[in-house]
């Protein structure tokens, strides 16, 4: 008989939603996995911070959602692998989606996160690059005196025709050739 998870893991509340993992059966969500990302933002803070550092030239009297729920459901969806905005056409009525962006009605629209994405100006991107900097050395219990970064490239090879391979004669394969950062 397989093993499998008991009892509940309660997740807290979005205005009158419970939001409960409960392992007994019932309405199903592939994408639960949505906590995660939500939880690690709510521990390091990042959409609080990079909001905090973004300019909204937006009419505040015509504001229908705020600059870090823009960034939380941008960067949520991205963490699940929705990397294009028009995969927001349905993601924005996701029940969990909301529930972690923290709103119970619609989210934004792909053409809103569009147009969001698109007024960035360099500035914005060196603000943003200076929280992702803040985090990073946050997340050491004190500042690092010179923090060694790694940037290596590692193969994963493909079998099939899967989109976007390449051939890689040093590997004499074909291959996704992702970039991975490590620090220490």
């Amino acid at each position: 008989m397989p093993k499998r998870t008991e009892g509940l893991i309660e997740f807290g509340r979005v205005g009158r939603r419970v939001i409960e993992a409960d392992f007994s059966g019932g309405d199903l969500s592939s994408d639960g996995g949505l906590m995660l990302p939500k939880r690690a933002d709510e521990r390091i803070g990042l959409t609080r911070a990079a909001a905090a550092v973004l300019s909204d030239p937006r009419n505040p009297s015509r504001i229908t959602h705020g600059l870090r729920a823009l960034l939380a459901q941008r960067v949520y969806a991205l963490c699940c692998g929705y990397e294009d905005l028009n995969d927001h056409t349905r993601l924005r009525r996701d029940l969990l989606l909301q529930t972690a962006v923290g709103r119970a009605e619609s989210l934004a629209s792909a053409p809103t996160l569009c147009r969001l994405e698109n007024a960035a100006t360099t500035a914005q991107v060196w603000a943003l690059h200076g929280v992702l900097i803040e985090r990073f050395i946050a997340s050491y219990p004190s500042t690092p005196e010179e923090p060694v970064l790694d940037i290596d490239a590692s193969d994963v090879p493909l079998h099939g025709e899967q989109e976007q391979r390449e051939f890689h004669a040093y590997y004499d394969a074909h291959c996704h050739l992702p970039l991975y950062v490590f620090c220490g």
